[in-house]
């Protein structure tokens, strides 16, 4: 990539050549123009992980804990090497730009996207995204901070206004991304696909041209969320650069056309091509070559940092009668849904192949002596476990064999264009590409066998975009082609599942075979956006009776020295494109860990799930920990935490309400009349707990230790526009730990609006041998100390008065071991900017 002089090749280029630059040429290249020397960008999901170009069977990669599990980490330093790495993986991926951090506001617990951002908190979020970004950026990669502002719930995204005061929107919504301009300036910004008080955000010139370009001083490129771009004019005007994907419904020939006739004027269309060339040149940077291969990086040395990511996120939520950690040569009883699966990411754009993904009963097996004992007790699924992981393809592999053809399913001796081996039998098929294939219209068989191991009853089930047959021994089982109904599948583009039984008997082979039809094919009419290609997944596995498999669970946790529950959710329950219906469990796992934990009271429950659950139990369990969407290393960690291998030090990034009615935005959480309605204002999370004092389960900030700590002589410095938060951490304790120092602010005077009880500022984690003691310093802009949203003036106000600085081990301070000290602001002033 030759270095650009921006403003000589501004000059050179047509009006035609200007508006090409401004849209997609498909799902994730930007437009080159060779002549000019401007190359073709490559984009890349995501937020936790580099996935490369292809939804569909696409190169492997590494895979991060989830967004929340990041957040947990607490820690700074270790999330620049995070965004290193992510950087690395992208260059690998011959990618120029990562479509993440995400960090939008958690405002309840049910949000399906809740996982991919960094937590609760702006400046929890906001401190980590920077970091996230300097990392990535660090390697001439660029990030993609999203997604900007208020999509903090998936319900009707497309077609909702988040009606928000200007308060909430400063102080909760927009100050992580002011944050991440402010500590990394990232590259590019996404816009969200709802719109704020009446405007949609990729056309909106409140956020994009007086906020961000003009108060922040930023001055990267604006993209659209995929198919976030809903107008031509509008969207220029306001300031998107990036119309995509493509090929382009906004620009292309209706830009040309309305910068022809003086819609958007000439000058406007300059600062839009200037702002991607720009980015362009940002991208050179990186050495990536265009159109470069798609390659892996899988060495020890990323193995052993997403080991260590996904060891300082996972929170130990209680350890009564010192359950916690294990021993290794103990009778062991592993139980649960979670355990023989890796569940290692949320869905949607956060998913992609890993390189390999460690489940939990493996990484619990290699630390044990004996071999542990086994059983599912529960199943946790949505959809039907995925058929490709219990069937041998025709060639003999693990999953099943996929043939492609031109001609329909009726059309006698037709011949194969293309013959894929398939693991994973859910497949997202937008960018499914064979130079046969030249019609939208095509088809094509899944085939696999399996031998009965038991006389079983089975269920079967087929989702699909397109249509869909499943046959087992040439008798028609499943039939998703006649008739179908839209369900949430595939970002809502696909039916909902249409199930079948069968009895298998023991020994017997039985051969599956599954008729599929591309989107063309299908019969969802009107509601339905179908994407190219279409979509398919089939599942299948064997009818459990849940009472009789908890009496099973309970008679083997009786007869065990210690028991390990893996439960929780999974990317169908957490998944891009819906939000969770309710904060439960999937059905039947409550019952089953209370009936384990009332048999055995060494019984550790290891909950994966991006964000808060309800406990019914939780008084009944002596261990807990939150070990969220691991990664590659997903068993791993687990299993270094409950051994004792490592000692947890990861703190919720989420506030975990007892139940989901607890929340502040309970009453507001879905699209109602094209609008969702902020009525919890300021107050999401820890500030809204506190400020009406309503108990938690676990609250934000917290996360015990195998060991203790003691926190003393706090003091602050001021210098300058910096308080510097200094205090003195103790190891009590006998083993090695890391011990967070959370700081936040409260006023100690009434103020001329309500304020939370108090708000996190800033945080450093800090790593002590037993009885080492080190000095941690934490540094906060006084101005972002101590101010609110003036909405009388449209700026930031700091109040004259005193404020109280609390340095603690979580937000929860009742009878806790925080420390206090305090600062004065001598005389009221006024803000804006960073």
């Amino acid at each position: 990539m030759a270095d650009i002089n921006v403003d000589q090749v501004i000059k050179k280029l047509s009006m035609s050549d200007k508006v090409d630059l401004l849209a997609g040429i498909d799902f994730w290249h930007t437009k080159g123009l060779p002549e000019h020397g401007i190359p073709s960008l490559r984009l890349t999901d995501g937020p936790n992980g580099v996935r490369g170009t292809k939804f569909f069977n696409g190169i492997k990669a590494a895979c991060f804990p989830c967004g929340t599990g990041l957040g947990a980490t607490f820690n700074l330093e270790l999330l620049e090497e995070a965004g290193r790495k992510m950087g690395e993986e992208a260059k690998v991926k011959g990618a120029h730009a990562i479509l993440g951090p995400t960090i939008n506001m958690q405002r309840g617990p049910l949000g399906g996207r809740g996982f991919e951002s960094l937590g609760e908190d702006p400046f929890l979020a906001g401190l980590g995204a920077a970091a996230l970004v300097r990392g990535i950026q660090s390697t001439g990669i660029q990030a993609t901070i999203k997604h900007f502002v208020c999509n903090d719930h998936e319900h009707k995204r497309n077609a909702v206004q988040a009606i928000i005061t200007e308060r909430a929107l400063r102080e909760i919504y927009a100050l992580p991304f002011q944050l991440v301009v402010r500590d990394s300036n990232p590259g590019s910004f996404m816009t969200a696909y709802n719109g704020v008080n009446g405007t949609y955000c990729s056309e909106n010139p409140k956020l994009l041209d007086q906020v961000l370009r003009g108060e922040w001083g930023w001055d990267g490129m604006v993209m659209s969320d995929w198919y976030g771009t809903y107008s031509t004019t509008e969207a220029a005007l306001a300031g998107l650069d990036l119309e995509m994907p493509g090929p382009p419904r906004f620009r292309g020939e209706p830009l040309k056309f309305n910068v022809s006739t003086g819609k958007v004027r000439t000058h406007i269309l300059d600062q839009r091509v200037k702002a991607m060339l720009e980015f362009i040149k940002k991208c050179a940077a990186s050495g990536v070559k265009e159109n470069a291969p798609e390659g892996t990086a899988d060495t020890p040395e990323t193995a052993e940092l997403l080991r260590r990511i996904g060891n300082e996120g996972i929170v130990l939520l209680k350890n009564d009668k010192s359950v916690l950690p294990l021993k290794k040569d103990k009778k062991t009883v592993i139980i649960g849904p979670n355990a023989k699966v890796a569940t290692y990411h949320g869905g949607g754009s956060a998913s992609l192949a890993a390189y390999y993904a460690v489940t939990p009963f493996d990484g619990i097996s290699n630390k044990l002596a004996l071999e542990p004992d086994y059983t599912i007790g529960q199943y946790s699924h949505k959809l039907l476990p995925l058929l490709g992981y219990s069937t041998k393809s025709t060639k003999g592999a693990q999953g099943m064999t996929m043939k492609v053809y031109t001609e329909g399913h009726d059309v006698p001796d037709r011949q194969p264009v293309d013959q894929l081996e398939l693991l994973k039998t859910e497949m997202l098929l937008i960018d499914y590409e064979n130079p046969n294939v030249k019609s939208p219209l095509w088809f094509a068989t899944l085939e696999g066998s399996l031998v009965a191991e038991e006389d079983a009853t089975w269920e079967f089930g087929v989702v699909v975009s397109g249509s869909a047959n499943l046959y087992i021994n040439d008798e028609l089982i499943v039939d998703n082609t006649t008739k179908q109904e839209l369900g949430d599948a595939f970002f809502g583009s696909a039916t909902v599942e249409v199930k079948g039984f069968y009895k298998l008997e023991k020994g017997k082979t039985y051969n599956f075979k599954v008729t599929f039809g591309s989107s063309p094919t299908s019969k969802l009419g009107g509601g339905a956006v179908l994407l190219n290609g279409g979509a398919l997944r089939v599942g299948g596995c064997k009818v459990i009776d849940p009472k009789a498999e908890i009496a099973h669970a309970v008679e083997l946790a009786r007869g065990a020295d210690q028991v390990i529950v893996c439960a929780g959710l999974n990317a169908e329950w957490e998944t891009e494109g819906n939000d969770r219906a309710d904060m439960s469990l999937p059905p039947g796992l409550d019952d089953l860990i209370a009936a384990v934990a009332k048999a055995n009271p060494n019984t550790a429950v290891v909950m994966q799930s991006g964000t808060p659950v309800e406990m019914p139990w939780i008084n009944d369990v002596n261990a807990v920990i939150q070990a969220w969407y691991g990664g590659n290393e997903t068993g791993n960690t687990i299993a270094d935490i409950l051994f004792g291998d490592v000692n947890p030090s990861g703190k919720l990034s989420l506030s975990f309400p007892v139940r989901v009615q607890d929340n502040p935005a309970y009453l507001n959480y879905r699209t109602e009349g094209g609008r969702v309605i902020y009525g919890e204002d300021i107050y999401i999370g820890y500030r809204f707990y506190e400020f009406v004092d309503r108990e938690v389960l676990f609250p934000f900030g917290h996360g015990l230790s195998y060991t203790t700590f003691a926190f003393s002589d706090v003091s602050l410095v001021e210098k300058e526009e910096d308080l510097i938060v200094s205090v003195v951490v103790k190891n009590t304790g006998s083993v090695k730990g890391a011990e967070v120092a959370q700081v936040y602010v409260a006023p100690k005077q009434k103020a001329k609006v309500n304020r939370p009880v108090k708000e996190l500022k800033g945080f450093a984690k800090v790593e002590l041998a037993p009885g080492e003691t080190k000095t941690v310093s934490v540094n906060v802009a006084k101005k972002y100390a101590a101010s609110y949203w003036d909405e009388d003036r449209d700026q930031w106000c700091v109040e004259e008065g005193e404020y109280e600085v609390i340095v603690s081990d979580s937000s929860e301070i009742k009878g806790s071991k925080a420390v206090k000290s305090s600062f004065k602001v001598a005389e009221t002033f006024w803000w804006s900017g960073l």
